[in-house]
């Protein structure tokens, strides 16, 4: 089970969305180098103001490129970083994962899946009715988030676009992601 990685992004200020870069690099139980919201606690506002010394589970955001295509077809516009995600992926179902998979994104950089991302009123703000979008229903009406996976570092390297990403499930039973 595998994909690719689509685009990277990252940003040394607290914005909203994320500018493309040509690559970014992980390290190890940090984040991205020279990102906001890269640190061993929580750097995310919301949480710092709750907790300084949470330990930060959201190190790394990753989106699947095919919810821009998606929210698309109902006339939303959406490219890779505008959401705030720091590695877009393409061909895998990275909402499926289950807590504690591992990807590979590379030759050597390794995140593991640590939950979703909440989405938050931002995302309207950066587009009116985009919230409603990424946060859906499934088949059975449970409410289903949509705005990306978050992760953390467990071995660094360069990650660029085009770099193949290979998933690893954990043993035992697979835990869902819930919001982190």
């Amino acid at each position: 089970m595998g994909g690719t990685i689509a685009a990277v992004s990252s940003n040394g200020t607290y914005s909203f969305s994320k500018p493309n870069r040509e690559s970014i690099t992980l390290l190890e139980g940090l984040g991205v180098k020279g990102d906001v919201h890269a640190g061993v606690t929580v750097r995310h506002r919301s949480r710092v103001a709750r907790n300084p010394s949470s330990p930060n589970l959201r190190q790394v955001h990753l989106i699947p490129e095919e919810l821009f295509e998606e929210v698309q077809e109902v006339g939303f516009e959406v490219v890779a970083g505008e959401l705030g995600e720091n590695v877009t992926t393409r061909g895998i179902d990275l909402l499926g994962l289950p807590v504690g998979a591992l990807l590979r994104l590379g030759a050597e950089a390794v995140v593991e899946v640590t939950g979703l991302r909440n989405p938050c009123l931002q995302i309207d703000n950066f587009q009116d009715g985009l919230l409603k979008q990424v946060v859906g229903r499934d088949a059975d009406g449970v409410v289903r988030l949509k705005a990306g996976i978050m992760s953390v570092v467990v071995s660094g390297g360069t990650v660029r676009p085009g770099d193949p990403v290979a998933v690893e499930l954990p043993d035992g039973p697979h835990r869902p992601l819930e919001i982190v």
